[in-house]
C-alpha cells in the first residue's frame, strides 16, 4: 500500500500550500484574529477577575475568620473569655486573637516629643500564632514590650512642630512636620494614662520591639500601640467610667479573629462556628461566590470569541474545497498507487492542523501585545479622565495559561473540523475522471 514518511507528507503540504500563498495567508489571518479576539475577550474577565480578588486580599487574609458574638437561645450575646478558649479547641485552627481598642487617653512622650494615640490590646503569643506581619523589629515577648504603628514616628512632635503643623492647617503656611525620624526599634516610651475627663491618673513606661505593617490602603494612617492585654484591667480602671467598667464586663472584646492553619480549613471551620451559633465572616466565603459568578462571566466571553472562530472556519471550509478541487488529478495518481482513504483524508486535515496551528501562534503572541498595551495605555487615560490620588492600579487584561491552551485547542479544532468535509470528498473521487481530468 502507498504511503510517505511523515517529512515527506509535511514537504507535500507546504509545496500545495505556497501554490495559493495570498489565499492560504488570508486563511491563517482569518485564522489569527478570531484566536486573538477570542483570548482578548476572555482575559477582560480573568483580569477583572484578578484585580478584584486582589483587591479583597489585600485587607484581610484568605485564613482569617471574623467572629461578632454567637446567637443563645435567639439572643445575641457578645463573645466572653470563654468563647476565646472553646475555638482554640477547635480542629485545625492556628490562633485566636480577641483586641481591644482604646480611642483616648493615652499620651505618649518619647525624646521630648509627645502623641495622643490609640491603644489595641491583645494577646501577643496569639498574634505571633497568626503571623502578624511587622515592618520591623519583633512580636513582643515581654509584657512590656509594645509593637507601634507603621505612621506611629509621623505624630511625635515637639511643642514648636505642634505649633507649626497648626499653622499650616489652619492659614497653610509653613511645611507639614514630618515627626521623629530617628530609630524608634529600643526606644523607651511612656504612657501617661488620663480619664474620660482628661485627668492625670498614672503613667507606665513600655519598650518598642516592633513596627506594624504598612497599611495596604495608601490613605489610611497607623499610629496605633499595641499594648499586651495584661494591663487591660490597669487600663480599664484608669480610663473608663463605672458605667463603661460594667458595659466592658458584658462585651470584654472589640475584636475576635479566628485564624486557620491553611486556607483548606476556613471552610470546614466556619461551618462548625456557625452550627454552634457563631455569626462569622471569612473572605473565603465571599470570593466562593465571586469565582461562581465570574466564571460564568468568563465561560460566557469564551462562548463569544468561539463565534468569532467559527465565522473564520468558513474560510478555511473555502480554502480545503478549492484544493480539493485543484488538486484532483493528485488525489486520483496517489489512489491509482495504493494510496488509502484514510491516507489522502489526513494528508488533508493535516494541512488544516497547520493552517490553525500557525494561526492560533501568532494570534496568541498578537494577544499578549493587546494584553499589555490595554494595561498600560487604559489606567493612564483614567488618571487624565477621572481625579484619581495617584496611578490606577488595575489589571484590565489578564491572559493566564489556561486560557491560552483553552483557545489554541478551540482555533486548532475549529480548523480541523472545517477541514473535514473537503478531506472526505477528497476521498470519494474517482480514480479515471481524476486521471482524465486536465492540469
Amino acid at each position: 500500500m502507498f504511503s510517505l514518511r511523515l517529512s515527506d507528507q509535511l514537504h507535500y503540504i507546504r509545496r500545495n500550500m505556497k501554490k495559493n500563498k495570498v489565499r492560504v495567508f488570508m486563511t491563517i489571518l482569518a485564522t489569527t484574529m478570531g484566536c486573538a479576539f477570542l483570548i482578548v475577550l476572555a482575559s477582560v474577565g480573568f483580569g477583572v477577575h484578578k484585580s478584584t480578588t486582589e483587591e479583597m486580599t489585600k485587607y484581610q487574609l484568605l485564613t482569617e475568620i471574623q467572629v461578632n458574638g454567637r446567637e443563645v437561645n435567639g439572643h445575641y450575646e457578645p463573645m466572653k473569655e470563654e468563647d476565646i478558649h472553646k475555638l482554640r479547641e477547635e480542629d485545625n485552627v492556628n490562633a485566636v486573637v480577641g483586641r481591644v481598642r482604646l480611642y483616648s487617653g493615652l499620651d505618649i512622650t518619647l525624646d521630648g516629643r509627645s502623641a495622643n494615640v490609640e491603644a489595641l490590646l491583645t494577646d501577643m503569643v496569639e498574634e505571633e500564632r497568626a503571623n502578624l506581619e511587622l515592618e520591623a523589629g519583633k512580636i513582643p515577648t515581654d509584657k512590656n514590650e509594645v509593637i507601634v504603628g507603621y505612621h506611629f514616628a509621623k505624630g511625635l512632635l515637639t511643642e514648636a512642630e505642634r505649633a507649626q503643623q497648626q499653622l499650616f492647617y489652619e492659614k497653610g503656611e509653613g511645611e507639614l512636620p514630618t515627626g521623629f525620624d530617628g530609630e524608634l526599634i529600643g526606644k523607651t516610651l511612656t504612657v501617661l494614662i488620663n480619664n474620660e475627663e482628661g485627668v492625670f491618673q498614672e503613667q507606665v513606661q513600655f519598650v518598642i520591639s516592633g513596627i506594624s505593617k504598612a497599611p495596604t490602603r495608601d490613605w489610611v494612617e497607623d499610629r496605633v500601640v499595641y499594648i499586651s492585654n495584661e494591663f487591660r484591667d490597669q487600663l480599664f480602671t484608669a480610663i473608663l467610667t463605672e458605667e463603661e467598667l460594667e458595659m466592658r464586663k458584658h462585651n470584654p472584646f472589640d475584636q475576635v479573629r479566628v485564624f486557620a492553619s491553611s486556607i483548606n480549613h476556613v471552610e470546614d471551620i466556619s461551618k462548625s462556628l456557625k452550627e454552634q451559633g457563631y455569626y462569622v465572616y471569612s473572605i473565603s466565603d465571599e470570593l466562593k461566590g465571586m469565582n461562581l459568578f465570574f466564571s460564568v462571566l468568563k465561560a460566557g466571553l469564551i462562548f463569544v470569541g468561539t463565534i468569532t472562530v467559527l465565522i473564520a472556519s468558513i474560510g478555511i471550509f473555502n480554502t480545503m474545497t478549492m484544493a480539493v478541487t485543484e488538486r484532483t488529478q493528485d488525489i486520483g495518481i496517489m489512489k491509482a498507487i495504493g494510496g488509502s482513504p484514510s491516507f489522502i483524508r489526513k494528508m488533508f486535515l493535516m494541512e488544516c492542523a497547520i493552517i490553525g496551528v500557525l494561526g492560533s501562534m501568532i494570534g496568541v503572541v498578537i494577544s499578549y501585545g493587546i494584553s499589555w498595551a490595554a494595561n498600560v495605555i487604559i489606567p493612564l487615560i483614567l488618571e487624565a479622565v477621572v481625579d484619581t490620588r495617584g496611578p490606577v492600579e488595575f489589571t484590565f487584561s489578564h491572559i493566564p495559561l489556561s486560557l491560552v491552551i483553552i483557545a489554541a485547542s478551540i482555533s486548532i479544532g475549529v480548523a480541523i473540523l472545517s477541514g473535514l468535509r473537503p478531506a472526505i470528498k477528497a476521498t470519494n473521487i474517482n480514480v479515471l475522471s481524476a486521471l482524465r481530468r486536465e492540469m
